[in-house]
């Protein structure tokens, strides 16, 4: 995916909408705090391996997902940001 969302997005779209429950909820239940978990929501912070394994505890997906999701959307934003100057390995030679 070209343009792909930050997987807090999703957990905030996806999962506690329909869910209709708050952030303070969902933090205690994950048993983070509720800044944390909401920098996650908005886009201002990764979702952490740690996360991800407790996500998964709550019966939210599994880790790998959100892993692969936050993988995506990191791998697209530097694609997005970084023109880096690179010489090929194979011709150092």
């Amino acid at each position: 995916m070209m343009n792909p969302p930050h997987p807090g997005e999703l957990l905030r779209e996806d999962v506690l909408a329909p869910l209709e429950i708050s952030v303070t909820e969902t933090a205690s239940r994950l048993g983070i705090s509720r800044v944390a978990l909401s920098r996650v929501l908005h886009g201002r912070a990764a979702i952490s391996p740690d996360l991800a394994i407790r996500l998964e505890m709550a019966g939210v997906s599994t880790a790998r997902a959100w892993l692969a999701m936050q993988t995506s959307f990191d791998l697209a934003q530097a694609r997005k940001n970084t023109k880096p100057t690179v010489r090929r390995l194979q011709n150092a030679a």
